[in-house]
């Protein structure tokens, strides 16, 4: 079977810093996530000096990237006065507590920006374990009794696999924010909010689905939407969660229709991840159109089983067999929860998780 083409997102990060629109520039700054090659980081100029939308991973090596990016253009990262988060995802929040360090700047999410472990309790860690310089990636019994959010799907069955010196990370930067440069936001934005960036106004629209969090900004001057994850151009974002009482799909529909509305008045949509598009309205309905026919696949399969099934044996029938995973069974729970919020199907709680069957 040959090789299906690369999407636009997974292309590697390049080194050029170009310019979009008036007052904006951008640079891409490189990851390594599944799906991913690259984040692209938005620079918005004005008098004060510049913001930067969405600045990668965490890490040294991101503001370093960061620095010398702007340094191409003659900006000193000095000049950075606001940070903006688009969403709760490493790959967007994860530069900007190194950039709040070196410059002061402000730090600019939506008023309901949560980090996933946000919700846990602090691991049980004395703080002498991680501030002599040990690497905390060394510190076997940091948070080891601690269960996170994705230890234990409310599907049942075998929770997120995360690497340990990963999940030591993460348990040691709920209780040492400062030392492990987790973001904190200064300023929190509502839907409709205008910001003053590049300029101008932007306004605040919230988009949850992807991330109940999820912030675009509108530019009507320049025509502009800053659109994160919510939309991309060739892949449709990941929708899913541990929570068993909400409805992200839903949240979704409603957040690209709302955005969808917005069509005739962006020319250009400046996306997380691959190259900036028209045809915003185009785009939103067929990644919903994508959505509404995993839905049918769900329908399908379930008539074909026609008893109650697990998550993961549905999750089958949507992704490939090298797709399968945590992030194929979230993305699969967020469908069938739908599916029951809709009256379709039923799902029975057991013991070991969830079960779901076709309604009636």
């Amino acid at each position: 079977m040959p090789d299906r083409p690369r999407r636009q997102e997974q292309e590697p990060a390049g080194t050029d810093v170009t310019e979009i629109a008036a007052g904006v520039l951008r640079l891409q700054l490189p990851i390594d996530m599944p799906g991913l090659g690259h984040t692209n980081c938005y620079v918005l100029e004005d008098e004060r000096g510049v913001a930067i939308v969405d600045p990668g991973l965490p890490g040294r090596a991101t503001l370093t990237t960061i620095e010398q990016r702007l340094a191409s253009v003659d900006i000193p990262i000095s000049r950075v006065h606001t940070v903006v988060i688009t969403h709760s995802h490493p790959d967007h929040f994860g530069g900007a507590a190194w950039v709040r360090q070196e410059t002061g700047a402000e730090i600019v999410t939506h008023r309901q920006f949560r980090l996933m472990w946000d919700r846990a309790e602090p691991p049980d860690v004395d703080v002498t374990d991680v501030a002599d310089g040990t690497d905390v990636a060394d510190v076997a019994d940091v948070g080891a009794r601690q269960r996170m959010p994705w230890d234990e799907p409310p599907w049942g069955g075998k929770g997120h696999v995360v690497p340990f010196a990963r999940r030591v990370r993460m348990r040691a930067a709920m209780h040492f924010p400062r030392f492990f440069h987790t973001p904190r936001p200064t300023v929190r934005v509502d839907d409709g909010e205008a910001i003053r960036l590049a300029g101008r106004d932007w306004f605040a629209v919230h988009t949850p689905g992807h991330t109940a969090d999820h912030l675009c900004l509108f530019d009507p001057t320049e025509r502009l939407l800053l659109s994160g994850d919510h939309v991309l151009p060739t892949i449709t974002p990941h929708i899913g969660g541990f929570d068993p009482t909400g409805d992200p799909l839903l949240q979704f529909f409603e957040s690209l229709d709302k955005v969808a509305q917005l069509g005739p008045e962006v020319s250009t949509v400046l996306p997380a991840h691959g190259h900036p598009f028209d045809d915003l309205a185009g785009r939103a309905k067929a990644i919903q159109e994508h959505h509404l026919e995993r839905l049918q696949v769900l329908r399908d399969a379930a008539d074909q089983l026609d008893r109650p099934a697990r998550v993961q044996e549905l999750s089958a029938h949507l992704f490939s067999a090298r797709a399968q995973g945590a992030m194929a069974d979230s993305e699969t729970f967020a469908h069938l929860e739908h599916l029951c919020r809709t009256g379709e199907f039923e799902r029975r709680e057991l013991a070991s998780g969830y079960e779901y069957v076709r309604a009636g």
